[in-house]
């Protein structure tokens, strides 16, 4: 698949059918992923891939902490976001509420325990940094990440990005052995999509080109 198609068709998907993705699939992603560039070749990044019983068993750990912490997705500003910026939220938001309503689920319940449950994916991608890095690191734990959704995409599969479980790294820290030294800093869910749930009928919006970028001559 080009990649301009790739980035072109790419959404993110909260519906996944349990079917198991082989070994070497994700494998294949992952070594193509790692070929991102990163600050003087450093490859910070980890990744720590659960399947299976482990991968249900890690959810429900998650959920549980969830329910326990009440920690809800957001998105973790320092100040508060321009009014423009909130929209947009609330944007994406209200166009998901329709199709949770076909599905008879409330939002923030399908948002928060879907995000623990990587939405029933069947293989959850932890992607990690040892704490010896400096936060500018974290530019190439991006940049990885965006290799890793649009090769996924380009290889059959869908994906979703999951940064609630960040709220929860000592918990999944814990459950999957990953050593303390290690911050958790975002996850993926990873599988094939179930297209008979309305919620993946969902594509969010982008602002015109105007609105992010101005050219100094």
């Amino acid at each position: 698949m080009d990649v301009l198609q790739a980035i072109k068709e790419r959404r993110s998907i909260r519906a996944f059918k349990p079917d198991p993705v082989p070994r070497e699939k994700i494998e294949e992603v992952l070594r193509i992923a790692m070929l991102a560039p990163s600050a003087i070749n450093l490859q910070p990044w980890e990744f720590t891939v659960v399947v299976g019983e482990e991968r249900e068993r890690l959810s429900r750990r998650l959920i549980k902490a969830y329910k326990e912490k009440q920690i809800a997705c957001a998105p973790g500003n320092v100040r508060p976001l321009p009014t423009e910026v909130i929209a947009r939220g609330v944007q994406a938001a209200e166009g998901m509420k329709p199709l949770l309503s076909e599905m008879g689920i409330e939002f923030n319940r399908f948002v928060n325990e879907g995000s623990c449950n990587f939405y029933g994916a069947p293989v959850a991608i932890i992607l990690c940094i040892d704490n010896a890095f400096s936060q500018n690191n974290y530019v190439d734990i991006g940049i990885t990440l965006g290799y890793l959704l649009l090769t996924a995409h380009s290889a059959g599969f869908w994906t979703c990005p999951i940064g609630l479980i960040t709220a929860y790294g000592e918990e999944i820290k814990d459950e999957l052995g990953i050593p303390d030294n290690k911050n958790v800093v975002i996850g993926v869910a990873f599988g094939s999509p179930d297209w008979d749930a309305p919620v993946n009928r969902f594509k969010s919006s982008r602002e015109t080109f105007d609105t992010f970028a101005r050219w100094i001559e």
